[in-house]
């Protein structure tokens, strides 16, 4: 007995002995396991320029899917889950086809012979990936990016998202009366650029005629909660997004109903470019134009807000009280025009004119046929009216915004904010160029934060360049330090002010007050901020003829009143002259718009 030997253990790698059999071979000793190593996080940055255009599958995604949108059907390559969908993409990998084409495509044998490459490639997103152990542990990995991550999951995806795009980006904000048909335009606009698919329009047309209401179906595309589809009434900003060949859009559904013009508001304050949706329909655009009605109110709000450029479509032009008529489309254009002048539009540079149907998608994408309007192709090739594009879409393509500055110190007016592993602001870059890892400051508090992490649309920001609608992941600022109608700003900040002297223009005034004096009270709406506000002055006014009156005691509508405002709290603002979407504001009161105007001058700043 060897009192050396250890204690015998049975091996759980020897073969089962059978009687009069000859010994097995002594099993070679298994290799150890290496340690897992974590998948890296997804990027797409690489998809597009590895795909094979002969892949039957990618030429199905490409050509009858995606109708030849390469952005969308790289996106949809890269998430095969949503391929499944599909039942053109499971005929097809059914058949072996599209099984072989992915077997082809196997990134370990690099089919195309481009192995070394692709190893290159793939160190290199392997280096940009590296995450910090603490922040990953325990995350699940997933194939979208979620705003909750602290830090952008890849450089490829930056670069991508800053440098692959550089289409400009515009936000859409659709306005006008209760019922003109916003969101069944907005969504018919999805859905005509590939937004939303077949099923989902079948889906809400079944729920639409559950409720009898057929002609909803593509407004449920953008009223999505139960109460907006019951009445039939948008309350919320709707938000979507789709894009072009040549620039990127974001589409805000504004509610047209008098009750949610403070809604309203929040939606304008983003936008670029308004679409003022006029109902045709005999009594429908009467009723929305006239006195009381919300096509007024909306029209003086885009101005005020900073709206650069105003689309009217004269919307339900396929009704059958109206069937395209130029006589019908004339007179509600004519109506218009001096209007809208009064808001202070300039009608030749700024505001285009156009007949559409929003249900049928005529002189949406494309152009309505001859046999349904005869007069229009002449139209706008005579370039009447402003116009010398024939679908809505192209009309929107062809319009270039001015004054974006990305060079600018960074303003950043905060729309909302909400906590997910610290506080994220959400809000649109009017100018400058924000970067993760700068430090700015939270005006009015003064306060000073690092900008962790920037996303847009749960993707990843190098850069956000102005115009852009994102979040911003602030870092050490609490939920109270972060609110609605602050300004995230860069050195030399904006001006935070209680008083200001302005130029205002009275539109109309409450039942109770006659005439505009000193001691008019009011709430102050500029950009996203909201304010009490009470007139402590008044310097001079201006009638309509243009006769001016200093020392003036009052004034009445359509009179131009330079005049001093006092604040019941400091609000960031600018004036006019420096920052035109900081020196806007609106006076609204007993649901009503008062006043509009512009900030002249603001208090001198302390030492």
């Amino acid at each position: 007995m060897n009192v050396n030997a250890g204690e015998w253990k049975p091996s759980v790698a020897a073969s089962e002995w059978t009687p009069g059999g000859a010994a097995p071979p002594a099993p070679a000793a298994p290799a150890p396991s290496p340690e897992p190593t974590p998948p890296p996080a997804p990027s797409r940055a690489s998809s597009a320029s590895e795909i094979d255009e002969n892949d039957p599958l990618w030429q199905l995604v490409l050509t009858k899917i995606c109708n030849g949108d390469r952005d969308r059907a790289v996106k949809l390559i890269d998430n095969p889950e949503s391929l499944l969908k599909y039942p053109e993409v499971e005929a097809l990998i059914s058949s072996g086809e599209g099984a072989a084409a992915m077997e082809e495509d196997d990134w370990e044998t690099g089919g195309d012979g481009s192995g070394d490459a692709v190893a290159d490639g793939a160190a290199d997103a392997m280096a940009a990936m590296k995450i910090d152990d603490s922040a990953a542990a325990g995350a699940p990995t997933t194939t979208t990016t979620t705003i909750s991550k602290s830090k952008p999951a890849s450089k490829a995806m930056e670069v991508e998202a800053v440098e692959g795009d550089p289409r400009e980006h515009l936000n859409l904000v659709f306005i006008g009366h209760v019922d003109a048909g916003k969101s069944t335009l907005s969504g018919n606009i999805l859905y005509l650029t590939d937004n939303v698919d077949k099923r989902t329009i079948e889906k809400y047309e079944a729920e639409a005629k559950e409720r009898n209401r057929e002609s909803w179906f593509l407004a449920f595309i953008m009223d999505t909660n139960e109460e907006e589809r019951a009445k039939g009434k948008t309350v919320e900003v709707g938000r979507a997004t789709f894009d072009t060949d040549i620039h990127r859009y974001s589409i805000l559904d504004a509610p047209g109903h008098k009750n949610y013009v403070p809604n309203m508001i929040m939606g304008a304050s983003q936008a670029d470019v308004g679409v003022l949706v006029i109902s045709a329909r005999k009594g429908e655009f009467e009723s929305g134009f006239d006195k009381g009605g919300q096509t007024r109110e909306h029209a003086l709000l885009a101005k005020t807000l900073g709206v650069s450029f105003l689309v009217v479509v004269i919307n339900k032009m396929d009704e059958p009280t109206v069937q395209w008529k130029k006589e019908r489309y004339d007179e509600c254009v004519s109506k218009l025009r001096p209007f809208l002048k009064g808001c202070g539009f300039k009608i030749k540079k700024e505001v285009k004119f156009m007949p559409i149907s929003g249900l049928t998608g005529s002189n949406v994408k494309d152009e309505v046929s001859t046999d349904e309007c005869t007069w229009w192709k002449e139209s706008w090739k005579a370039a009447e009216n402003n116009t010398d594009k024939p679908t809505l879409i192209s009309l929107l393509d062809s319009l270039q915004m001015k004054g974006r500055d990305p060079n600018a110190p960074v303003r950043m007016p905060i729309l909302d904010r909400y906590t997910d592993r610290g506080t994220i602001a959400m809000g649109k870059v009017e100018s400058g160029t924000i970067r993760p890892g700068m430090k700015a400051t939270m005006m009015p508090t003064r306060q000073k934060y690092k900008i962790d992490g920037v996303w847009k649309e749960e993707m990843p920001l190098k850069s956000a360049r102005p115009g852009e609608n994102i979040l911003v992941k602030v870092n050490g600022a609490g939920m109270e330090d972060v609110q609605k109608g602050f300004v995230l700003c860069t050195d030399p900040p904006c001006r935070s002010v209680d008083k200001l002297i302005c130029q205002i223009m009275v539109m109309d005034l409450p039942d109770h007050a006659k005439v505009f004096t000193a001691g008019f009270q009011a709430n102050f709406h500029a950009h996203c901020a909201e304010e009490e506000a009470t007139v402590t002055k008044i310097f001079e006014t201006t009638n309509r003829k243009g006769v001016v009156n200093k020392g003036a005691h009052f004034a009445s509508v359509g009179m131009t009143v330079v005049c001093m405002i006092e604040l019941a709290r400091t609000v960031p603002c600018e004036t006019f002259e420096d920052y035109p979407f900081l020196g806007r504001f609106t006076l609204r009161t007993e649901g009503k718009t008062c006043a509009i105007g512009v900030i002249k001058k603001l208090p001198p700043k302390r030492d």
